[in-house]
């Protein structure tokens, strides 16, 4: 007889509708309501996202069903379902703002008939942006919000709209802020906005040449916080490659460039200013931002028109820089390391003044 009653099982767009139900009372605040009912209320959302989390994962018994994932996507963005989940998660617990995060990077990356349907929901939304952005003011939310904006700008659209926002100017002061875990996930999104959309990039960095390298160097590269220098030249963002010859190859730390972005390339290693500063860098105690630097230093000594400034300070210090790189090695042996390291020397042993 017990099997009379059995509750039907919830499907994946019935979580969604309960999940939402639950986010609006939660986001009007249910002042009229006993404390106990408000706990109670609080317990099911945070199962609800839970049992979203499971579907969009899957468990350690089953891998997730794409036709669950689809219905579930659907649902969540057929009304505003993110929307209340990014104002509600204030008001979540620690456990519960971690699946949320979860799911709503999961859902950047679910198809439903062959469409990101999230990309055309946060374009028609996109102040959400504004709001994931903001969160790195908050030291409860940075962590949670900054995960799933990263997700967020996986989407060019996207992207694009903090690129050209007033919040890139923001970027310079997350990374400096004083909290090491918040700089450094600032740093990992900064990162990503100069890194995933290349033609975006370049667009961005075509138009925002002077203020952007002005805040870059006197900010980060030139910043007194050896952290911050560090993830600077690390994440140097001179997203244009270009192939001065064979062995110059590269890319700059952790960013590969372009051919689209050659103009702002042979912009920045033509600039006194950008050489003193990697050239400071290759000062450095520390090992890891010599190497680091050394990465964007040789795209100055691959340059085949150097201007006559550059070549003189290449020369003035010709003596220096090939006794530094006599002794200029990695932890653990690299061929290609070394490989353009000889080329670097033989470009500065080889200059003649202009």
């Amino acid at each position: 007889m017990k099997s009379l009653f059995k509750s039907k099982p919830k499907t994946p767009a019935d979580l969604v509708r309960q999940t939402r139900d639950l986010l609006i009372f939660i986001d009007t605040g249910g002042s009229d309501t006993k404390e106990s009912k408000r706990d109670e209320k609080m317990t099911q959302v945070s199962k609800l996202i839970r049992e979203l989390k499971q579907v969009l994962y899957g468990d350690s018994q089953s891998e997730p069903v794409s036709e669950a994932c689809a219905q579930l996507t659907q649902e969540f963005f057929r009304e505003n379902t993110l929307r209340l989940l990014i104002l509600c998660l204030p008001k979540l617990n620690l456990e519960t703002r971690k699946d949320a995060t979860q799911v709503v990077a999961n859902l950047q990356r679910q198809q439903v008939q062959s469409r990101l349907i999230a990309c055309d929901y946060l374009e028609k939304n996109i102040d959400l942006m504004d709001i994931l952005i903001a969160g790195y003011e908050d030291i409860d939310l940075a962590l949670h919000y900054g995960a799933m904006l990263r997700e967020c700008i996986r989407h060019q659209s996207v992207a694009r709209y903090v690129l050209e926002s007033e919040h890139m100017r923001k970027f310079f002061d997350y990374i400096r802020l004083p909290n090491f875990d918040i700089a450094s996930d600032a740093a990992a999104t900064f990162k990503e906005l100069l890194t995933r959309h290349k033609s975006t990039v370049a667009e961005f960095l075509s138009k925002n040449y002077d203020w952007f390298f002005a805040e870059y160097n006197s900010k980060l590269l030139e910043s007194t916080n050896y952290i911050t220098r560090r993830q600077a030249v690390k994440v140097m963002p001179i997203c244009f490659f270009v192939v001065f010859i064979g062995p110059f190859a590269w890319a700059v730390g952790d960013i590969l460039l372009d051919r689209s972005n050659s103009a702002v390339m042979t912009r920045y290693v033509s600039s006194l200013d950008n050489l003193r500063i990697l050239m400071n860098l290759l000062r450095e105690s520390s090992k890891s931002i010599q190497i680091e630097a050394f990465h964007v230093f040789k795209l100055f000594a691959a340059n085949q028109n150097k201007p006559a400034d550059i070549v003189g300070i290449l020369v003035t210090n010709r003596s220096k820089l090939l006794r530094l790189f006599a002794d200029f090695k990695t932890e653990k042996e690299d061929e290609q390391f070394e490989a353009d390291k000889a080329i670097v020397v033989k470009e500065i042993a080889a200059l003649e003044p202009k």
